[in-house]
């Protein structure tokens, strides 16, 4: 069989995948913190027919070797954690990291999870979760007499309770860094986990420790560039496209070589 055959075939895999993540992204233009990833791929194995260097006739050398490339493979994600667009909500639960940093919470197993979406809000008993009920770590209870709330940018809890006009503080919260945030494994629900090459999560104050300053009243906007996708899109396209095209010839090749037996 011709190796093009294989070859091209792996290139319209190789796309497919790529197409899968950029679709992925424009699915999220509107998804809070959502960050755009890239799909990255390395060509795979070559057959040797002759090394560079190796001694033919009359003790010369071969200047460079004579080899066949075996296609390619997707092989990562890249994740671009450049800064979304800050959106202003109204919402003094609202928050947006402007920096580095992630809010940790508590999944409903226990586990621990760190997120970009600042979409907080209250439940029954006042505790600031997630759109899931996710509990912000470390916790922060509003009292039900509160009747205003004010979080600062360096995190800390603020609220003015029934018949007080001076605000008390009821908490501040910890942003949490990673030395290798790409390592970091996306669960979905805007959510991400820790372990491996991402390495342990460093807690740091807003402003302080490399991290960033939090802003009350907004959230962080998807970082997807369409514009950037699309293109990205027409060039997946067009390369699916050639690779097929090998494919098919390759088959009318072999479709000559099998005329010559006749």
């Amino acid at each position: 069989m011709m190796r093009s055959l294989s070859t091209a075939g792996t290139g319209m895999v190789a796309q497919q995948h790529n197409l899968d993540v950029i679709a992925n992204n424009l699915a999220n233009v509107n998804t809070t913190g959502f960050k755009t990833q890239r799909a990255e791929f390395q060509d795979v194995m070559y057959q040797t027919f002759r090394a560079s260097g190796a001694t033919v006739s009359q003790g010369t050398q071969i200047p460079q070797s004579t080899q066949v490339g075996l296609g390619s493979i997707f092989i990562a994600n890249s994740t671009n954690f450049n800064q979304g667009a800050l959106q202003n909500t109204g919402n003094p639960l609202d928050l947006a990291v402007n920096g580095e940093g992630f809010f940790q919470v508590e999944r409903p197993d226990g586990s621990i999870a760190y997120t970009r979406d600042g979409s907080f809000k209250r439940d029954s008993n006042g505790l600031v979760v997630t759109n899931d009920g996710y509990p912000l770590i470390p916790n922060i209870t509003i009292p039900a007499e509160a009747k205003a709330i004010t979080i600062s940018p360096n995190g800390q809890f603020s609220v003015v309770l029934e018949g007080q006009d001076t605000p008390q503080s009821i908490g501040t919260l910890q942003l949490y860094l990673f030395p290798n945030p790409g390592g970091l494994t996306r669960l979905g629900q805007n959510l991400y986990q820790s372990g491996g090459a991402s390495g342990d999560a460093i807690a740091a104050n807003p402003g302080s420790g490399g991290a960033g300053l939090v802003q009350s009243g907004m959230v962080e906007g998807s970082n997807v560039t369409i514009v950037d996708e699309m293109v990205r899109m027409i060039l997946a396209q067009r390369a699916y496209e050639v690779n097929s095209k090998a494919i098919q010839t390759a088959d009318e090749m072999l479709g000559v070589l099998n005329q010559l037996k006749r």
